[in-house]
């Protein structure tokens, strides 16, 4: 069936092929597969820093080039406090972003040819006169405020420059509904500030770490996974709860397989204990915290003999794992985790997690979680943005009360007619986020690309998104462009440039770039009054007292703080709560109609013959962001199924069949997936890593591979307090057959 926005194959059009320079064609031939052998005997190689777009965590590095333009490897910096000189699997492989032969290469409009959708090469010129033309037609038409920006990584700091500019503040990160939004939230709403990211824990120091959903050393966030090394070194106690054994649960003291979405229980019980045992930090409650009493009275039910009944942990395992914490307090961590979107109650979840950490008296002291300090650089002069008339908090209608960011789902929501009200969205700019793996609201989102007037996508690879845009842009890789200064505020305040290593291949541009030239042809020249971005790098660097010149030549500057990273003893801190206190219950969210300390919420079972569907992270990939990197799928080519070996001997599953996953809804992965038995996932649940399965045949290296989840997501519980797209209540049965020939048949 014909639709207004065809999903459009790239691979198809041969395009792209010839439109690289001599040049850029010998610097992929000569780059190095792994990035990581040393120069040829005699060779001479420069180094240029840079700062990895693999991952959030963006460690500081070295790219090694040849006098000829080669790169060779990349390593990290040594000065770098994110990662002490040494880079993740990721990290290393990350010269197979720029090398990668799929990269999309030129400008694409979508066209109809012969009846058929397709797309066309086409100039920059040409592409941005048409974005340009359609963006003042809807600003025309609307008002500005119909577009909207969905976007991913460095990328999207440019491109939100520009659509502020133009008059919208519709701009949404997935990351907050699909990912860390209700662990923000709900730290916010106790110790009035998140945990940041990378996140404040100071594990390097800590005696305890509790890890509760959060998988160290699967996602690969890499200066926690040192840092947990050194703790263990040095005796810490790790406590993981997972209906898996993880990484980090067999390297721990204490693992806890919790029946899957029962982990506020645990929570509740835990506090139980420390309030009813007296394990709890008195002298840091009694000055530091309020609402003590409503929360003693409040955890009374919630023993550890009500918890065994819910989560099948024992009680004397609940009551020596609290005891654990106490003992190390303060110094202590029950980690905050970053996916957060699991059942739609989180933020109550991460709220429990919070409210163990003040307890135990962990935030602000040694071992737990301290205070972050950066460097403030200022922005480039430009004039003030225009003040929208409404903004993705009108698409609210008074939901998600506490939600501090756009909700990606309202925003998607708002994009298409429904209820007899038309769309309020008509534009969308997509930059560095494959909306078609990432969100699982598939109905909405499809509703949505139908209705749109224009969508725009901006990335270095062929994604599922790029198929559905009218205008592709091939955006040049982390190793080939200026980006912001990275001045992460953290342990130590740090400056860290990344510059471009080797000029862009082929037709890309940076980000930056583009956002400029979009910029002058909607008439907004004086918001990016320089001609290079390495001009808007330097004047902030020298408002400082650094200079681009010193940053290109050490490329991490340190300097010391002028604050302590903990309270110190004796001083009245406040917290940054309307009262200055630890909110253990919240006046805030009782205020919005929500319970103001944690509850329990039974969720529902899978029917006989499923299994609660459960999804993490391998430590050599990012999502689907580097599923079809040459160098990373080498070192894994497809996620697998865990599957308990009692569960697969009823089902007659051997190890490495492949089978297909359907869900309770009668979903069915696009894929076969390889068996894993194993012992170490309950009977109750099975396990894949998220991001392969694509079904983009341009993804030469990931087309195929594996399934993906997010198909099988088809259940979303959204947290009513501030929109977060709880994904984990899918259930999956397995197929022995290809389902596909019995729908040929």
């Amino acid at each position: 069936m014909k639709t207004r926005r065809d999903f459009i194959k790239i691979s198809a059009l041969g395009i792209g092929a010839t439109a690289v320079t001599a040049g850029a064609a010998k610097a992929v031939l000569g780059s190095s597969l792994f990035g990581n052998e040393a120069g040829d005997e005699g060779e001479t190689l420069r180094r240029v820093p840079t700062y990895c777009e693999v991952c959030f965590w963006k460690c500081a590095g070295w790219a090694h080039v040849t006098d000829d333009g080669k790169i060779k490897k990349i390593t990290g910096n040594d000065d770098d406090p994110q990662c002490n000189g040494r880079l993740c699997p990721r990290g290393t492989g990350g010269v197979g972003m720029f090398s990668d032969p799929d990269r999309l290469k030129t400008p694409l409009l979508r066209v109809t040819k012969n009846g058929e959708q397709t797309y066309r090469e086409a100039s920059w010129e040409e592409a941005l006169e048409y974005i340009a033309s359609k963006m003042k037609d809807i600003k025309t038409k609307y008002g500005p405020e119909s577009m909207a920006l969905f976007f991913h990584g460095s990328s999207g700091n440019h491109f939100s420059h520009l659509m502020k500019a133009y008059g919208t503040a519709n701009l949404a990160a997935p990351s907050f509904a699909q990912c860390r939004g209700p662990r923000d939230v709900g730290f916010e709403a106790t110790f009035g500030e998140s945990v940041s990211s990378p996140e404040v824990t100071d594990i390097r120091d800590t005696k305890c770490l509790v890890l509760i959903g959060s998988h160290i050393g699967e996602n690969m966030h890499n200066g926690q996974v040192q840092e947990m090394s050194e703790a263990i070194d040095n005796g810490a106690v790790i406590i993981t709860v997972d209906p898996r054994l993880s990484t980090a649960a067999s390297k721990s003291k204490f693992w806890l397989p919790i029946k899957p979405s029962t982990d506020i229980a645990l929570l509740l019980a835990w506090i139980h204990v420390l309030i009813n045992d007296e394990l709890y930090n008195k002298e840091y409650v009694a000055a530091y915290a309020e609402g003590f009493e409503e929360l003693k009275a409040h955890v009374q039910p919630f023993t550890p003999e009500w918890a065994y009944g819910i989560t099948t942990l024992k009680p004397d395992q609940i009551r020596s794992t609290a005891r654990e914490m106490a003992n190390a307090a303060p110094s202590v961590i029950i980690h905050p985790g970053r996916h957060a979107a699991w059942y739609g109650d989180d933020v109550q979840r991460t709220r429990a997690i919070a409210i163990l950490n003040a307890l135990l008296g962990s935030w602000g002291n040694r071992g737990g979680l301290f205070f972050k300090e950066g460097i403030k650089l200022p922005e480039f002069p430009h004039p003030e943005y225009p003040k929208p008339a409404w903004t993705w908090k009108d698409l609210l209608d008074g939901k998600y009360p506490l939600a501090n960011e756009a909700v990606t789902n309202s925003v998607i929501e708002a994009s298409f007619p429904a209820n007899g009200k038309d769309a309020r969205i008509k534009g969308w700019f997509v930059s560095g986020t494959n909306l078609v793996a990432s969100v699982p609201l598939k109905e909405e989102l499809h509703k949505a690309v139908q209705a749109l007037e224009l969508v725009v996508v901006v990335d270095t690879m062929p994604m599922e998104i790029t198929g559905l845009a009218d205008v592709v842009l091939p955006e040049c890789t982390y190793l080939e462009r200026y980006d912001d200064i990275r001045a992460t505020a953290h342990r130590e305040p740090t400056l860290c440039l990344r510059m471009p290593a080797v000029e862009p291949m082929y037709q890309t541009k940076p980000a930056w770039w583009i956002a400029k030239q979009l910029g002058e042809k909607l008439g907004l020249g004086d918001y990016f009054n320089y001609k290079d971005y390495s001009e808007v790098l330097d004047w902030q660097l020298k408002q400082v007292g650094s200079s681009l010149e010193e940053l290109k030549r050490i490329g991490v500057k340190k300097t010391a703080r002028k604050t302590s990273p903990y309270i110190e003893p004796g001083t009245a801190h406040q917290f940054k709560t309307h009262s200055g206190k630890i909110q253990l219950y919240s006046h805030e969210m009782a205020e919005a109609g929500f319970a103001p300390m944690p509850v329990f919420t039974q969720h529902p079972e899978p029917e006989e013959g499923f299994y609660r569907l459960i999804y993490g992270r391998a430590p050599m990939h990012t999502f689907s962001r580097t599923a079809n990197n040459p160098n990373l799928v080498a070192l894994m080519p497809e996620n697998s199924v865990w599957v308990n070996p009692g569960v697969a001997k009823i089902w007659g599953i051997k190890k490495d069949q492949y089978v297909w996953l359907k869900n309770q809804d009668g979903a069915i992965s696009n894929f076969a997936v390889k068996v894993r038995t194993t012992e170490r996932i309950r009977w109750d649940s099975v396990y894949i890593v998220h991001g392969f399965g694509h079904h983009h045949k341009p993804l030469r290296f990931a087309y195929g591979r594996g399934v993906n989840d997010t198909e099988l997501i088809t259940n979303v519980m959204l947290d009513p307090i501030m929109g977060g797209t709880g994904m984990r209540g899918n259930f999956v049965t397995f197929l022995t057959e290809d389902p596909r020939k019995e729908a040929k048949a």
